[in-house]
């Protein structure tokens, strides 16, 4: 059986699709950066999540940490683009600082803390540690990284 596709079709079925999600790597004044025991599989991530349709990508992390932490943030500056190139999710990180809220847990967080940097590399993972450790740095241009849900991946860079 011969099937046909319009060209349409084809790139409908050809074309990637990504999801967005925006996070925040809320910095304390003592350097503690906020983190979050997920719920459904109990990894110490930054807060976060997916980005709605009608929103913009501050309102986006501002909701994403009161919702999972009860923190308010302001959000100062994007930090990083993080590609999972096995799941087409691309993750916008944001520095923040709180400007007030108190922790809380959420159906999404079973902890919610205000981790060193030590215990931040120790205690999470390395796709989600990096996201905040790269919010430390004073660079004001964001780092941009691929991995693969678990480790980060070096990608040789087009010519």
């Amino acid at each position: 059986m011969l099937l046909y596709m319009s060209n349409s079709a084809q790139q409908a079925t050809s074309t990637p699709l990504h999801s967005v999600s925006v996070a925040g790597a809320v910095v304390r004044e003592d350097g503690r950066l906020l983190a979050i025991r997920r719920a459904d599989n109990g990894t110490w991530e930054p807060p976060g999540g997916v980005l709605e349709l009608t929103e913009t990508v501050e309102d986006g992390v501002r909701r994403e940490v009161f919702e999972e932490t009860g923190i308010k943030v302001a959000v100062e500056r994007l930090t990083g683009v993080y590609k999972n190139v096995n799941r087409g999710v691309v993750a916008l990180v944001f520095r923040c600082h709180p400007e007030g809220g108190s922790e809380q847990l959420s159906a999404e967080s079973t902890a919610v803390a205000w981790l060193t940097p030590d215990e931040v590399a120790a205690q999470m993972g390395e796709v989600y540690a990096v996201r905040l450790l790269d919010a430390l740095q004073a660079e004001a241009v964001p780092h941009i990284r691929t991995h693969d849900g678990r480790s980060l991946i070096d990608l040789p860079q087009a010519s």
